[in-house]
């Protein structure tokens, strides 16, 4: 299973990756990693929070649904949400075919502070360290 080293993960399997900067913000995309895409199964259903929405770490922010379980998906930033993938409305089976790309889930915006808001997440090392783990 792949692990992009170009973004920063949760030991309950998001990822985060700076998409850039709007003024004083930072823009930050968020997903689940194909390993929770894998354990998941086919996924049928996503719930994403609405735009505005206030989100913080560890706190959840949706929903995945597969044809197994239901899993929370938890924010790894704080922020609010600036973006919502539309395209897992009607094609939530892309969370399992592009978990890193096309299936990404939300962008938050954080408010920029000088420093990188994911620094203090798993590198694609530690987070591969974790699912060998379990």
């Amino acid at each position: 299973m792949a692990t992009p080293d170009d973004r920063r993960y949760t030991d309950q399997h998001e990822w985060a990756l700076v998409q850039g900067t709007e003024g004083a913000s930072t823009v930050v995309r968020v997903g689940i990693t194909d390993h929770a895409q894998d354990a998941l199964g086919d996924i049928v259903f996503v719930q994403l929070p609405e735009v505005g929405a206030e989100v913080a770490p560890g706190n959840p922010v949706g929903e995945v649904e597969s044809t197994k379980s239901v899993s929370d998906v938890y924010s790894p930033v704080s922020g609010v949400v600036s973006a919502v993938n539309e395209t897992l409305t009607d094609a939530p089976e892309t969370v399992n075919s592009d978990p890193y790309d096309a299936g990404w889930l939300i962008e938050v915006t954080v408010p920029a502070d000088g420093g990188d808001p994911t620094a203090e997440l798993l590198d694609a090392a530690a987070y591969e360290a974790v699912v060998s783990a379990s």
